[in-house]
Order: C-alpha cells, then structure tokens, then sequence
C-alpha cells in the first residue's frame, strides 16, 4: 500500500492511498481460501470446492467486502501512524465511474482513493487559577419561604359550597368556550373547570366579570388578549367566552399547621418549611450556576485563540440554524420581525457556533489533561433519567442507547463538561456576592 500526502494546509489533510491490484489479489486468494473449507456447493464434497469455481460464483463479493473493510481500517491506521486525530469522521473520495469499479472488483486495476480531514488543533492549556470568578448568591428570606408555604396552603385549601353570589376568594367550577371573530380556537374551551377568583389564573379581566355571578347562570365574558401572549395567534386579539357557572363554594380557613402537613404526606409544618427552603436554595443555586458557569466559559473564550476545524464549525452552525429557523417557523414570524436580516442572524449564530466549538475542544483538552473521566455510574444515572421521561419505554430507551454509541457520547458530554468546570472552579479566584432574588433573575433574562 503506497501513503501519499497530498495536502498539509492548516488543519487540513488529503491522503492519497494506492493498493496494488496485486495486494487485492492476495487478499482475495486468503479470503477465498477461508471460504473453501466452509463452503457448501451442491456437487461437490466439503473442502472440495475447485477455488475457479469459488472465485466464480463469490469472488466478486468477497472483493466488495475487502474493499469496505479497507475503506473503514486504512483511515484508522493512517492516523495512527501520523500520530494525528481527525477532529470529525475522515471524508473518503474514490471513484464513481462503474467501469474503473468494475475493474477493481475483478481485481484488474489497483484501488485508489483518499482520505480528507481535520486534525484537532494544536495548543497549550492557559493557567486557569487566575480567573476571577464572581459568583451571586441569593440569601433565602423567611419571608419568602412562608409566601411559599402559603401558597402551597392555598392549593390544599378546603371548599364547601355556598349560595349566592360568587365573591373574589371563592372558587367556581364552570364550562366555557372561547371565541375570537365568532370563531372557536384551540385551547378556548373546558368543562368542570374549578377557578379561583382573583387567583389571576386567567386571561386579566377575565376572573372579574364572573364576581357577582351564581351557580347555574350563564353569560359572556369579554377580555383581550395580551400583546406578549404566549400564543402568537391569539396575542393582542379580543375575544368573548360563553360561560355557565355551575358551582360556587367559599373558601375554608388557611392554616399552616401538622394538619396540612399530614395531607401532603408530612410528618410535620416544619418539615414542609424545611422542604421548601431547600427547594428555594436549590432553585436558586441552579440559576447561580448558570451565571458562574458563563462568567467562566467568557474568561476562557477570551483566553483561547486558534484555528478551528471548519467541519465541526459548520455542523455546530447546521444545528443551531435549523433550531432558529424552526422556532421563527412556529411564531409564524421572519427575520426582520425579529429587526435584522438573514444575513446578519447567519453571521451572528456562526460566530456562535465558533465560540462553542472553541470552547468544547479548551474543556476536552482540559479534561483530558486532568485525566477527568465520567464513571460507569454516573452514565447509569443519566440512562436512568431519560428511562424516566419515558414511562414503559424503558426498555425500547436502554436498547437504543445500547445501539447508538453518537447517543451515549450526548449523555456523557454535560457530564463531562460539569466536572471539568468543577475542576477549574476549585483553583478559579471564586468569590460571592449577594444579591437579590430579582437581580439574579433578571441576568437570566437578559442571557
């Protein structure tokens, strides 16, 4: 086998490779001599097969499979005896025309071809114990934990059923159906549906026309939609819902106590106050995660300058273009809805996709120079939390992740990436900052 660079530019490589017809001949005599002991051809006893006849009837088969385990091992090899990684799967290039084909099946023509890739780029790790790390933490108030504790309350409270008048508190169970220009639209209509009134559940305006109503009357309650409804179709639209009420009970008394607890499976109301302000804490910790997470993928991205390999680049840009491109599909909106143009949004989410190219190969190599590793448990665990989105596909979810090795790499990468920024952040200049419940929020917004 003859091994010829053709390309050295960059990242980029293209390796002629060159087997001689006399190489494929060989092989194809070993293979059709594997054969012969197996073979089972009717007139002939076991073993006693004529190889003119073997090559005959399986030679050209055999061909094509020596050809196929070449095209897969030879990349392989090449790169390993260049000492070099691709960054992507290597593209193979060989001929189309079916005559030159032909020729090589019947092995009367050498077989040419060659191997297209990236190497990974080359660079050094930066020290990373000099980055300075603010990190906003948010003190949990017991004022908040109590408004939580009440309205956790709120939905366990009792109702019993009054006469009269329906008041702001009580609660309502009613049909209604939903119109916008005379006509029904999806998700406008329900029966039995119990609403709190002035719980603000419902479209603004819509919870105070029905105070003053009773069980058993009907009538029709007109609102508008908001400009920044969550359903493009309806957002700003007025509309009118036909409405029967057919209850109205009276809210019983709020009470935090042992009792409440117990329905909800408590031992006790401190053990719910304590159950909440963890809940609060780990909410809060995620969205200080994210912020700590950004601050350091900004340090890094600043640190980092080098060549990327131009097919991970545009995969990267593919996925994050069909994903723009489909949500501006759903909105029923274009580009310049959103004030810009296509041109701008592509040169903007490229750039993006280079930032996060960019940063997964700094963590993969950071990774790797820690020797940080994902256990066989910890992949356990993340195989266990996609079963569980799925309930009684377990076993279809296990067998698919058994056959996609590309799906196992997606659970294992936040994985990976989570323990390297741990890492980093264990020698990072980290320090706190206090704020406010809507301070960190707010940054979550604007992100």
């Amino acid at each position: 086998m003859q091994v010829t660079e053709q390309l050295n530019d960059g990242l980029k490589r293209e390796i002629a490779i060159s087997i001689p017809k006399e190489d494929l001949e060989t092989r194809l005599s070993e293979r059709l001599e594997e054969m012969k002991g197996r073979a089972q051809i009717k007139g002939f006893r076991p073993g006693k097969v004529p190889m003119s006849h073997l090559r005959k009837m399986y030679g050209k088969a055999a061909m094509s499979e020596i050809v196929n385990e070449l095209i897969t091992a030879t990349p392989e090899n090449v790169l390993r005896d260049r000492s070099e990684k691709s960054a992507t799967r290597p593209d193979i290039d060989m001929t189309e025309d079916e005559a030159e084909a032909g020729e090589i099946l019947d092995g009367k023509r050498d077989f040419d071809f060659v191997i297209k890739y990236e190497v990974m780029p080359d660079f050094e790790v930066a020290a990373y114990d000099g980055i300075k790390i603010t990190r906003p933490v948010v003190d949990i108030e017991e004022d908040e934990v109590n408004a939580q504790v009440e309205r956790i309350a709120e939905s366990a409270r009792e109702y019993s059923e009054k006469k009269g008048k329906a008041a702001k508190g009580d609660r309502v169970t009613l049909d209604f159906l939903g119109k916008v220009d005379g006509e029904a639209f999806d998700g406008g209509a329900a029966e039995d549906h119990k609403l709190v009134l002035g719980s603000g559940t419902f479209i603004p305006g819509f919870e105070d026309q029905l105070v003053g109503m009773k069980a058993d009357e009907t009538g029709v309650v007109k609102v508008t939609f908001p400009e920044d409804y969550q359903a493009e179709n309806l957002a700003g639209k007025d509309a009118e819902f036909d409405v029967t009420i057919k209850m109205v009970e009276k809210p019983g008394d709020l009470e935090i106590n042992d009792e409440l607890a117990e329905k909800l499976g408590l031992e006790s109301a401190d053990r719910l106050r304590e159950i909440v302000r963890d809940q609060l804490t780990n909410q809060y910790g995620g969205m200080t995660r994210q912020k700590v997470k950004r601050q350091l993928l900004d340090e890094l991205d600043k640190t980092y300058s080098f060549e990327l390999p131009e097919k991970l680049v545009e995969q990267e840009f593919g996925n994050i273009w069909t994903q723009v491109t489909r949500d501006l599909e759903s909105a029923d909106k274009t580009f310049e809805d959103e004030d810009t143009t296509e041109e701008e949004a592509r040169t903007e989410y490229r750039a993006l996709a280079e930032r996060r190219v960019r940063l997964g190969l700094v963590m993969s190599r950071i990774g790797e120079s820690e020797e940080i590793e994902v256990s066989e448990e910890e992949m356990q665990r993340a195989l266990y939390a996609q079963m569980q989105q799925y309930p009684g596909q377990e076993k279809a979810i296990m067998e698919f992740y058994q056959q996609n090795p590309e799906a196992v790499a997606t659970l294992r990468a936040p994985i990976f990436e989570d323990k390297v920024v741990d890492h980093i952040l264990e020698k990072a200049d980290v320090t706190d900052e206090t704020v406010t419940k809507e301070e960190l929020m707010k940054d979550d917004e604007d992100e």
